[in-house]
């Protein structure tokens, strides 16, 4: 069973780390037509109506909050096109990818497009493994068996099988984080933020960042309002924690603060796995700090629509000084209880 995970951990993971570029690229793009049509006084740039208008600019930014539009738009088949080719190599593209659309047409959202990946590439892994052809014809299976009944079945499956199910316990899911207000929100923002600064770009941070990425593209913004400040909390606080209290670092852990620093500022958060590494009592403090961060960052009113964590995208989140506000805090409680935990003690790495 163990094994088993594993794989359904490297194979969805191949798939997310394909999907990453794309949602990054369309949510920028859009972020730039969106914030450059503000002059104008236009919050509806993606409105088909600037497509004609007299304002060649105005026009010309429609066009990028389109071009945004297709990139995020690709998301789903590529996520679900990558899964089946980590599971059955390039005899998977073409069954996940027709899939994955299946998943998008059909609304089954994220989740659907992860299901619809496993299904592709373990059926062409099937076909591969159990259809056995005299030598003189085997060519035929990559080129034509492969392509047609890996996607043949797969398109039967979702569509008449899975489709509805997947679809219902998207809508729901969507519904209810939209419906979410409060005290619930805020819980959603903590629980969101703990998992992203539990294992600094591990599988738990993975989960909850893609998951919060992939909501953007169904106007849902809280879950990435909260991964996107928890991502960079961490690496900030312990590097503050190295000038705040110099005197408790080694050199080694000196110089990564600097790093850590420098990395959280352009949303790597990466950066603060050198004091994890010295010290695993710091991955509950992290895991606590980023939580009030991110619960911060929602309750208040922040709202980050693209999954840009660095400094270079605060300016453009709604109610950015709130932002930086839980940012500061979340950092400083990492920063205030890292130096605490140390007792002026100064260790190896």
């Amino acid at each position: 069973m163990k094994e088993i995970g594993q794989q359904l951990k490297k194979h969805l993971l191949t798939g997310i780390s394909y999907m990453i570029p794309l949602v990054i690229a369309g949510a920028v793009i859009m972020a730039i037509a969106r914030i450059g049509a503000t002059p104008f006084g236009i919050k509806d740039i993606w409105d088909p109506k600037y497509a004609q208008n007299a304002n060649a600019l105005i026009r010309i930014l429609h066009d990028f909050d389109s071009f945004g539009g297709v990139a995020l738009g690709l998301m789903l088949p590529v996520i679900s096109a990558y899964i089946a080719y980590s599971i059955a190599d390039k005899p998977g593209i073409a069954p996940g990818l027709v899939a994955g659309m299946l998943a998008k047409n059909l609304n089954t959202g994220f989740l659907g497009a992860l299901v619809s990946g496993l299904i592709a590439g373990y059926i062409c892994l099937a076909i591969i493994k159990y259809i056995k052809l005299p030598s003189v014809a085997a060519s035929i299976v990559p080129i034509f068996i492969l392509p047609v009944f890996g996607t043949l079945i797969t398109a039967i499956i979702m569509n008449y099988v899975l489709g509805i199910p997947l679809a219902s316990l998207n809508m729901g899911l969507e519904n209810w984080l939209k419906s979410l207000s409060g005290a619930n929100k805020i819980l959603v923002a903590a629980i969101i933020g703990g998992m992203v600064g539990f294992d600094l770009g591990g599988p738990v941070n993975k989960a909850a960042v893609t998951t919060a990425m992939a909501l953007l593209t169904s106007g849902i913004y809280d879950p990435n309002t909260a991964a996107q400040v928890a991502i960079i909390v961490p690496p900030i606080g312990l590097g503050l924690a190295t000038f705040i209290g110099k005197h408790k670092y080694n050199d080694e852990l000196k110089e990564a603060g600097k790093a850590s620093l420098i990395m959280g500022l352009v949303g790597i958060s990466e950066g603060a796995i050198p004091f994890v590494m010295d010290d695993l009592r710091l991955i509950p403090i992290n895991v606590i700090g980023c939580a009030i961060a991110s619960a911060m960052a929602v309750g208040l009113g922040a709202i980050n629509e693209v999954p840009i964590s660095g400094f270079y995208g605060w300016f453009a989140v709604k109610s950015w000084y709130w932002y930086l506000l839980s940012i500061a805090v979340g950092s400083l409680f990492i920063a205030i209880l890292a130096n605490l935990l140390r007792k002026n003690e100064t260790k190896d790495m």
